[in-house]
Formats: structure tokens, C-alpha cells, sequence
């Protein structure tokens, strides 16, 4: 073989190697009014990712590669700032723990909304959700390009309403400077195994939807609402062939605004709000009989003002 046709040759080669190895990009993208600091997290067993945090600016995107068979999430931080004295970094929403930018192998602090990905899987798949079993902190929407499958589960994904404002009153999470900043689930919030889908509630026959996952499927029906959602919340597409745009805010308003304080992100007290900290509205136990009269009544109320919101606007 001529020199220049082995040259050509193994650049062949390499270039198939390359793709094997590549299989997927993801795209994140900033859609918000405000910065949010994605946070990635990969599954055990899985290489590691370029990054595991950094910032994006309102209209700002970066792509991310990913390796064939990596398996994780990843999430929007809002609220986030360094601490003037110590340094640390902190976010309100979405905090990974790790008191700098990148998470560094830190998950999410509940309530986050969750983008979740296992890339290369059974039947040379690759599967992709939006999951609300954490709750949720800002809209998201996975968007799949580029492949060569023509399933109807290879489509769009997520929840791009704006949820916080609507969010019943036992689950809010609220900010003193910034109001409702994130919705917490009802497992997150009350502990309770019929909203956990644990113990006696571990199987999909026995843990059912409830008036609260209710509340988040009503709204973003694509998106996992509670842990046996699967049928109508799991996406799939050709695995090496596709690639991914994940992005925060997709053409919707938000309430959560940008602020130059460094938030409480850590152990958030459960406590009536007093101008200066961040509270969550709910405590880790069952309501009272009467608590849970007036979380009802307040429920009724989110998913009506949230049907509506639907109803207008663009509601995957």
C-alpha cells in the first residue's frame, strides 16, 4: 500500500474508532432570564464527564460530550453565589454540596428538576427522561436531533412550564428576597411510603399517583411525576446516532429572579418565613387533619391555575 493510501487508511480507522467512542453531545442551554449553573453527575460505573458544573448566562449555551455508555443526570443551580467571608460557593436551588462551581461528584439537593440519560442501553438505545420525583426548580425540556430512529418515543421531552408560583403550599420552597424558588415532592416533603413508593408501597401496583403527583403530571405530562410514571415518561432513541439540546426555560416566563446575596443553600430551617432566610412551607411529617384540609384546598387551586397556564402556552 502507497504511504499515502495507508495514511488515509488509518485516519479511517481512527475517525470509526472516534465515533464508537463519542456517544452523544449535549447541548445545555440557558433560555432563563437569569444565570443558572448546570450541575452533572455521573452514575457509578460511569466515565466521568468533561465538567461537573459551570455557569450559563441568559442565552448562553455549551456543549458537553459524553462517552459511549455513560449513564447519569443533570440539573439547573439557581441563586447561586460565593460566600464574601469563606468563599464558598452555594446555590439556593439545586446545590451539589461542593462549595465550588463544579460538583465534583455531588448530586442535586432537592427540589431540582432532573434531566436523566443512559446512553448506548439495551437494544442500542439510548434512554433520556425529565424527572419531577426530586421536584422541581425551573423548566426544562430534552430535545433529541440527529436520529436515525422514527420511534414515537424518540421525540421531545420535559417540562416547560413555570411551576414554582402555582405550587401548593405544602410543598413550596420559598426565598425571603425572591419568593417561590423551587416545589418539592410529596415524598421530599412529607416522608410519607405511599408518596415515597416504599415499603408496603414498593411496587407499581401498590404506589399510585397522588393528588400531588397529580399536580406535576396535569402540568408537564411527559415528564416523571412519581416513581412508576414509567410508561408515559421514558424517551428512547438510536444510540451513537443522536444527539441532545437540554434547555432551561424554553420560551417560558419565570418568577425566579437574579439576586447578589449568597443564599442559605444548605439545611434550609423549616420555619415561618422571617425576612431573612429561606424556608420551606411543610415539615418532614403528615400534616395535621386540618393542615392537610387547607394543603388540599391550596392543591385544588395550583392545578387549576397550572391547567390554565397549559392551556396557553406551550406545555410539553
Amino acid at each position: 500500500m502507497a504511504p499515502r493510501s495507508w495514511l488515509l487508511a488509518l485516519a479511517a480507522a481512527l475517525a470509526l474508532l472516534n465515533r464508537g467512542a463519542r456517544a452523544a453531545t449535549f447541548t445545555i442551554a440557558n433560555g432563563c432570564g437569569y444565570t443558572v449553573w448546570p450541575g452533572l453527575l455521573s452514575s457509578a460505573g460511569s466515565a466521568p464527564l468533561p465538567t461537573t458544573g459551570f455557569a450559563l448566562a441568559p442565552g448562553e449555551s455549551r456543549a458537553v460530550a459524553a462517552p459511549a455508555g455513560w449513564s447519569g443526570r443533570l440539573w439547573g443551580r439557581t441563586l447561586c453565589a460565593a460566600d464574601a467571608a469563606t468563599g464558598r460557593f452555594a446555590c439556593a436551588t439545586g446545590d451539589c454540596g461542593s462549595g465550588g462551581v463544579q460538583c465534583g461528584g455531588g448530586g442535586a439537593a432537592t427540589p431540582a428538576t432532573l434531566a436523566e440519560f443512559t446512553l448506548d442501553g439495551s437494544g442500542s438505545l439510548d434512554f433520556f427522561d425529565v424527572s419531577l420525583v426530586d421536584g422541581y426548580n425551573l423548566p426544562m425540556v430534552i430535545t433529541p436531533s440527529g436520529s436515525s430512529s422514527s420511534s414515537g418515543k424518540c421525540a421531545a421531552t420535559g417540562c416547560a412550564a413555570e411551576l414554582n408560583a402555582a405550587c401548593p403550599a405544602g410543598l413550596r420552597v420559598d426565598a425571603a428576597a425572591d419568593g417561590p424558588v423551587a416545589c418539592r415532592s410529596a415524598c421530599d416533603a412529607f416522608g410519607d411510603a405511599q408518596y415515597c413508593c416504599s415499603g408496603a408501597y414498593g411496587s407499581p401496583a401498590a404506589c399510585r399517583p397522588s393528588a400531588y403527583s397529580q399536580f406535576f403530571k396535569t402540568a408537564c405530562p411527559r415528564a416523571y411525576s412519581y416513581a412508576y410514571d414509567d410508561a408515559t415518561s421514558t424517551f428512547t432513541c438510536a444510540a451513537g446516532t443522536t444527539d441532545y439540546t437540554v434547555t432551561f426555560c424554553p420560551g417560558v416566563p419565570t418568577s425566579v429572579k437574579s439576586t447578589g446575596q449568597n443564599p442559605q443553600a444548605a439545611g434550609l430551617p423549616q420555619q415561618a418565613n422571617n425576612g431573612t432566610t429561606m424556608v420551606f412551607f411543610g415539615g418532614n411529617a403528615q400534616p395535621s387533619s386540618a393542615a392537610a384540609a387547607a394543603a388540599a384546598t391550596n392543591l385544588l387551586v395550583a392545578v387549576a391555575v397550572t391547567t390554565a397556564v397549559a392551556l396557553s402556552s406551550r406545555v410539553l
